[in-house]
C-alpha cells in the first residue's frame, strides 16, 4: 500500500492523532486499556477507505477525518466483544482485553468505544454519517445472526452465502466509502456508486479471508477454523453442490459431528481443493474485484483513484 500511503501519508498521521485523542478517557484503568490498543493497531483499512473516497471529490475536511475516526472506534469497540464472545486470548499476537483485564472489564471497554463512536458523530451533527453507519450497523448485525442460523441448519446455497458476506462485511465497508464520499462530493449519484464500489470490494475482500482458511504462503498449513466453527464459506458450498451424493454425506458428517477433529477437517480441505472449490471462490473473488475496479474507473484519473485502486488490488492479492 505504498501508493496510499504516499497520496495521503499525512492525512493518516493526522487521523491518528486524532484517533489517540478521541479515545482518551479521564478513568485511569480504561485510558491504560486503550494505550494497550493503539499500540497494537491494525492496517487501519477501513479509515484508508473513507479518506481517499473524500479526496476522490475534494479536499479532506474535518467530517471526513470524523467518518474515519468513527469507523475505526466501531471496530475497535467490535473486536473486543468479538474476543469476548469466541474466548479467544490472543489479538494481533498479543492478549486479548478479555485475557488481561477479564470479561467484565472488556465488556465495559466495548461499550465505552461504541458511545464515544456515536457521541462523536451527534455531537457536531453529523446526522448524514451517522445514518449511513448506523443502516450498516444494523445490516452487520443481521449477516451475523443470518450466519448463525444457516450455519446451525449447514445451509448450502450460494446466495445465502453472498447475503452473509454482504451483510456481516462488505455493507460496512460500503459505508466507509460513501461516508468519506458524503464529506466532500456534492451529488448524491457519486455517493451512491461509492457505496456499490465499497459493497463490491468488501464481497472480494470476504471471499478472500474465506480463501484464506484453506492455506496460503503466510500461513503454510490451511486452519480450518471455518469448518471448526460449522461455517459453509463457498469453497466448500462449491464442493458440496458438485461431489458424488456419498462424498457429500461425508463431508457433512465431519462437519456436522467431527469438526473438531483435526485429521477429518484435513481430509475436507483436500477434499475442497481437489474438487476445485478453491479455484470456483477465487474466479467469483476477482469477478467482484473487477467489477469494483469498473464502478473505480467511471471516475476522472487521479492518483487518489490510482491509490483507491492500489487498495482494492490489496484485497485480493494479500496473504494474511
Amino acid at each position: 500500500m505504498q501508493l496510499t500511503r504516499k497520496v495521503i501519508g499525512e492525512e493518516l498521521n493526522k487521523f491518528e492523532e486524532y484517533f489517540e485523542d478521541a479515545v482518551k478517557s479521564p478513568v485511569p484503568l480504561m485510558d491504560r486499556i486503550m494505550k494497550y490498543i493503539t499500540l497494537r493497531k491494525g492496517k487501519q483499512m477501513r479509515p484508508m477507505f473513507v479518506l481517499l473516497c473524500s479526496r476522490l471529490g475534494g479536499t479532506i475536511n474535518d467530517k471526513s477525518y470524523r467518518a474515519a475516526l468513527f469507523v475505526e472506534i466501531l471496530h475497535t469497540s467490535s473486536l473486543v466483544h468479538d474476543d469476548l464472545v469466541d474466548d479467544s486470548t490472543e489479538r494481533r499476537g498479543a492478549f486479548s482485553i478479555n485475557a488481561l483485564w477479564k470479561n467484565r472489564t472488556a465488556v465495559f471497554v466495548g461499550d465505552n468505544l461504541f458511545t464515544k463512536s456515536i457521541l462523536l458523530l451527534l455531537s457536531n451533527k453529523d446526522h448524514r454519517t451517522l445514518k449511513i453507519y448506523s443502516d450498516a450497523i444494523g445490516k452487520v448485525i443481521e449477516g451475523e445472526l443470518l450466519q448463525m442460523e444457516k450455519s446451525n441448519k449447514l445451509n448450502l446455497k450460494e446466495d445465502i452465502y453472498y447475503d452473509i458476506i454482504k451483510g456481516k462485511t462488505a455493507t460496512l465497508l460500503a459505508a466507509c466509502c460513501a461516508a468519506g464520499a458524503a464529506s466532500t462530493f456534492e451529488d448524491d449519484p457519486a455517493v451512491r456508486k461509492l457505496y456499490l464500489f465499497g459493497e463490491t470490494v468488501g464481497i472480494a475482500f470476504q471471499i478472500k479471508d474465506d480463501l484464506l482458511d484453506y492455506g496460503s504462503a503466510a500461513i503454510g498449513k490451511p486452519t480450518g477454523n471455518d469448518i471448526k466453527e460449522k461455517k459453509i464459506t463457498l469453497p466448500l458450498i462449491y464442493t458440496l453442490n458438485t461431489c458424488s451424493p456419498s462424498l457429500k454425506k461425508k463431508i457433512l458428517n465431519i462437519v456436522k459431528h467431527h469438526n473438531t477433529d483435526k485429521q477429518m477437517v484435513d481430509f475436507v480441505v483436500e477434499e475442497v481443493v481437489k474438487a476445485g472449490g478453491i479455484r470456483y471462490a477465487e474466479e467469483k473473488m476477482l469477478l467482484y474485484r473487477d467489477n469494483a475496479l469498473k464502478l473505480l474507473s467511471e471516475f476522472p484519473s487521479s492518483d487518489t483513484r490510482d491509490a483507491l485502486q492500489e487498495l482494492v488490488l490489496y484485497t485480493t492479492d494479500r496473504n494474511h
